[in-house]
């Protein structure tokens, strides 16, 4: 039997014996990834330990009959048998085995005793069925034999804490757990926290969430302050909100190795934990391990001496069951409102003010109550579950009220800092966990749709003559997406595939490095992971359209980019292209490579400003071998205004489609940083002006006989929209991956809106 393993010899199919934090950080290690290292006491260790000494059947006869849902009971009878654990001796061998393990860590960096963290890590742990994320026990900068082997025993102790217990049972698991535990070099960081590759308060697969606390990152793990909230656009590694927050207090390692807890002064409180560099390098491992997965993670990190680590990783368990259920949509009313945070958990709940300092006040709290609270931890979750929402003072996205409020479907806001003061006991309310706010008396809950979720196809495709297209960045989206009722992909990001081909680098190093074909093959099979899955259908690929700001913040970046002060409308698209022909040609190899096996991949260039501009470009792709390929297509997107008076000469240099960028079109159009929160309220996409401008385009394509499609959210977003691009002839709509069916039933009633009018006209159809 074996009673340690180390990271190495371990990976994501040794779950039953290495639990599932420990067989993530195996994998993490195999993957390439910044991990502390360390090595896992098994669970045969466990079950020897269980057995040897006749727990086993003990505990099972402790606990039959126990009704989990009577709090006092339930926490007397997970005491008993936590006592049972620990008054236990560990049998000799597996104490020795444990020993010999930490004394080869140690010898790692030469010293006698090397700070560990001791991690639970229990079979059904971290696992895609459910996450036990802060339920079982965690012990930090551990040092020594003997404080090392007690924090084993309570480690395993923690597999019948009170609430493991309650939520094993709800969630049915009935057989005998058993847990693992992970003993890893201690990263005394300097900043921690955590992040979601998808955010996990509205499913989107497009942004990923980092939230970041100064010290240890058991602060922010365990919900104990608010902290700093972070959003990345994953396809263009664009920092998209930035949220400071007070952070009370940080935990540290003392001189003496211990704990402690320092307070920190409202100026280091509010100050800002990360820096842009530093939410991108993460950013960029996240990115990483996704793609390693194949599927959205929960992670955690730490940065100590500006190197990050990654010390977890497990699947995001609270994604499917929001896809399963549907997002509701409630009825727009005026309500007095008492208290905003952020909204972590969709959906609404009406019921009593309870507001409680600690899950032992059960007593006062009745079925149906809203929960009020400064954070919660792992010990409310009974309490949790008879509540109709959930509002805290402090805490964030990926808290521990968020993660455990979405995966029982209970309406949750977080960070109000005010809500324990505000809203008093019995006082009636409405929590509307969609948009964070909290509202006085009961509101209606009548649903005014319900919008499909992400990734869920309608039981039968509805058939339109206006092409359905899916905007996508990620290569792991790719299989599951073409499952979808779609025609195509009308807008391939290149970015994302780029950053992950050049490891973080700019590509242009690995030009001089001599490094090209490694570009190439990477990208080669990034995009054949597209073109199969969604074969025979079009795969429209933009050309890469870093901005140079974003070009910068690869590694290496400084030496290729200028500092602009607008670089949205910088040195960017089609132009970039013309001066630097280098990366674009490997872009041209990287095409033809793959349309010598798939014919359904065509190219479109972004960012078109002038004629001349374009037609420099074309003469590129006319002297490479991509320019042999006479079936390909070649679009334009139109986002910079000229485009309009200029779509004959361009059809007249060869293009054969366009792709109306709605986004950087409006903030061209209406003159307005689309990234400017001060002039947010300027930009429209259904400004008159904007319309124009679209219709314009649309009609002239028509008229040229080329097509014409529109990549943006405003085609699913207002059934009035999709209705004028239908009427004005546009060929198809491309949208993201969670508003595919919506969007298809908005075209198809702007579809049959406009037969029903021509009918009319023709005298078919009577008023």
């Amino acid at each position: 039997m074996e009673i340690v393993k180390w990271f190495e010899e371990i990976g994501k199919t040794d779950v039953g014996k290495a639990g599932g934090k420990g067989a993530n950080l195996g994998e993490l290690v195999k993957a390439g990834l910044p991990v502390p290292p360390g090595f896992v006491i098994t669970a045969q260790a466990y079950q020897l330990f269980t057995t040897v000494s006749g727990l086993s059947q003990k505990i099972m006869h402790s606990l039959e009959k126990l009704d989990v849902d009577d709090t006092a009971a339930l926490q007397a009878k997970s005491k008993e048998v936590q006592r049972m654990i620990l008054d236990t001796e560990m049998p000799a061998n597996i104490r020795a085995e444990i020993i010999k393990a930490y004394e080869a860590l140690s010898r790692r960096d030469s010293v006698a005793d090397q700070f560990v963290a001791v991690r639970s890590s229990a079979t059904m742990e971290d696992s895609e069925q459910a996450s036990f994320a802060g339920m079982n026990a965690t012990f930090l900068n551990v040092r020594g034999k003997e404080n090392l082997i007690e924090n084993v025993k309570e480690c395993w102790a923690s597999l019948y804490g009170a609430r493991v217990i309650f939520y094993r049972v709800k969630k049915e698991f009935l057989e005998e757990p058993v847990i693992a535990v992970v003993v890893q070099k201690m990263v005394n960081s300097d900043k921690a926290g955590v992040m979601f590759t998808a955010n996990p308060s509205n499913n989107s697969m497009s942004s990923l969430v980092i939230e970041a606390a100064f010290g240890l990152g058991e602060v922010v793990v365990g919900g104990l302050v608010s902290p700093d909230y972070y959003m990345v656009d994953k396809a263009s590694l664009k920092i998209k909100d930035v949220r400071v927050s007070h952070k009370k207090f940080k935990i540290i390692r003392d001189n003496k190795g211990n704990n402690k807890h320092v307070d920190l002064s409202d100026e280091e409180a509010n100050r800002r934990v990360l820096s842009d560099k530093e939410i991108l390098e993460i950013a960029r491992l996240g990115l990483k391990i996704e793609q390693h997965y194949g599927s959205p993670q929960d992670t955690e990190w730490a940065l100590e001496a500006d190197k990050v680590y990654m010390v977890q990783s497990r699947p995001i368990t609270t994604l499917q069951r929001s896809a399963v259920a549907g997002v509701e949509k409630f009825e727009e009313e005026e309500g007095k409102e008492l208290s905003r945070g952020l909204g972590a958990s969709p959906g609404r709940g009406s019921g009593e003010v309870r507001v409680l300092a600690s899950p032992d006040q059960d007593n006062r709290f009745e079925s149906g109550d809203v929960l009020v609270a400064e954070m919660t931890t792992p010990d409310w979750v009974p309490l949790m579950k008879k509540a109709s929402a959930i509002v805290t003072d402090g805490g964030g996205m990926t808290c521990h009220a968020a993660i455990v409020s979405r995966e029982m479907g209970l309406p949750c806001v977080v960070g109000t800092r005010d809500a324990t003061k505000v809203l008093k006991n019995r006082m009636l309310v409405t929590v509307d966990g969609t948009h964070g706010i909290v509202y006085e008396g009961k509101l209606k809950e009548e649903k005014k749709s319900v919008e499909a979720p992400a990734m869920v196809t309608s039981a039968a495709p509805v058939i339109t003559a206006t092409k359905l297209y899916v905007n996508l960045a990620m290569p792991h989206e790719a299989e599951r997406i073409a499952k979808e009722d779609v025609d195509g992909i009308g807008l391939l990001r290149a970015e994302f595939m780029v950053i992950d081909a050049c490891d973080g680098v700019h590509p242009r190093q690995l030009i001089e490095e001599g490094k090209s074909n490694q570009f190439i093959d990477a990208m080669v099979r990034k995009l054949r992971i597209f073109t199969r899955a969604f074969y025979p259908r079009p795969v429209i690929y933009r050309a890469i359209d870093f901005r140079t700001n974003e070009f910068r913040n690869l590694r290496g970046g400084e030496k290729y980019e200028t500092v602009e002060q607008n670089p949205m409308i910088g040195f960017r698209g089609c132009y970039r292209y013309v001066l630097n022909p280098d990366l674009f040609e490997l872009e041209l190899k990287v095409l033809q490579k793959v349309r010598e096996q798939d014919k359904n991949l065509h190219l479109m260039i972004p960012f078109v400003r002038t004629l001349w501009e374009f037609q420099a470009c074309k003469k590129l792709i006319d002297a490479s071998e991509l320019g042999k390929d006479r079936e390909m297509e070649l679009w334009v997107m139109a986002e910079v205004p000229s485009v309009i008076w200029r779509l004959e000469d361009y059809v007249k240099a060869g293009i054969t489609g366009v792709s109306i960028g709605s986004n950087d079109l409006t903030q061209l159009v209406l003159g307005v940083d689309r990234d400017s929160e001060i002039c947010a309220p300027l930009y429209d996409e259904r400004d008159k002006a904007v319309l124009e401008a679209i219709k314009l385009i649309i009609t002239t394509c028509v008229r040229l006989g080329i097509t014409c499609s529109i990549c943006g959210q405003a085609p699913s977003n207002y059934p009035d929209f999709a209705e004028k691009l239908v009427s004005w002839g546009i060929t198809s709509v491309s949208v993201n991956p969670d508003v595919i069916e919506r969007t298809r039933h908005n075209i198809a009633a702007a579809e049959q809106r406009m037969i029903l009018k021509m009918a009319r006209k023709m005298g078919a159809v009577k008023e």
